[in-house]
């Protein structure tokens, strides 16, 4: 039997990636997003609730735009991804920039619940093909209500311990998703939908971590409800990033300051 040389090798795995070769690493990037020096952590203000309206049963009901840990000066809920280096906005991954384990990956279900008059996660991601459950864990109806350009337009009422369920997977969508509670307006949040794998959102600390990145030249973007992109409109297209791998397959990124207010 006749072993493949290492350039007979190389072309055959090229030609399994639509004609290019795989990156030389994949690597897990993690970072931090914080507030800048100098700038005031500002403080969360407690929502005034109606009279008429039910108790909710987390008192008080802080509200949710911007929160930044005073500890650590993480700023929470930033979505951070990844796109390729091109100025293009519509630059797709090519399929030999996505980890080959990633082909094998089933749809999920998308869960946002309303148990304590927020909604929770407040900052929803899903990939294309998704499908998204609205959950009432909570002792009174609430409501959703959603418009989008390609996922549909949602105003359901949802029975203390009910769910709704949408009716088809997610599609693309360029531009977040808002999506609110008509029955208590100070409850709101977003969605966003990717077409690949490589996002995050910042915890309650600012950390985010993206797994089975491709090492390279690539782009990183941040996205945070109260202001939009890092750096405003040209922040769309992000910041380049030389993804390379350490010892241990991870990279670290300096903490990157982000004026959210």
């Amino acid at each position: 039997m006749r072993l493949l040389g290492p350039l007979v090798l190389l072309a055959l795995l090229a030609a399994a990636a639509g004609g290019q070769p795989p990156p030389p690493a994949w690597v897990t990037i993690k970072g931090r997003v914080v507030l800048p020096d100098g700038v005031p952590v500002p403080a969360r203000k407690a929502v005034a609730v109606p009279a008429n309206v039910p108790v909710c049963p987390k008192v008080p009901v802080l509200d949710e735009s911007v929160i930044v840990d005073p500890k650590t000066r993480g700023v929470q809920n930033v979505v951070v991804w990844l796109r390729p280096n091109n100025p293009n906005p519509k630059a797709a991954f090519a399929a030999n920039e996505v980890h080959p384990a990633d082909a094998n990956r089933k749809p999920k279900k998308a869960v946002v619940d309303q148990p304590c008059c927020l909604f929770e996660p407040h900052i929803l991601t899903a990939r294309v093909g998704d499908t998204v459950e609205v959950a009432n864990n909570s002792a009174v109806v609430h409501n959703f209500f959603w418009v989008s350009a390609n996922n549909g337009n949602f105003n359901v009422n949802i029975p203390a311990k009910g769910t709704h369920t949408f009716p088809m997977p997610l599609a693309a969508e360029a531009a977040p998703i808002p999506f609110k509670c008509t029955a208590h307006p100070w409850m709101g949040g977003y969605c966003r939908v990717f077409d690949h794998p490589y996002y995050a959102v910042t915890d309650d600390e600012g950390r985010f971590e993206i797994k089975d990145a491709p090492a390279g030249n690539y782009r990183i973007v941040y996205w945070h409800e109260n202001v939009g992109f890092k750096g405003k409109a040209p922040g769309r297209l992000g910041e380049v990033i030389m993804i390379a791998a350490g010892k241990d397959g991870r990279m670290a990124l300096d903490p990157t300051p982000f004026d959210v207010r």
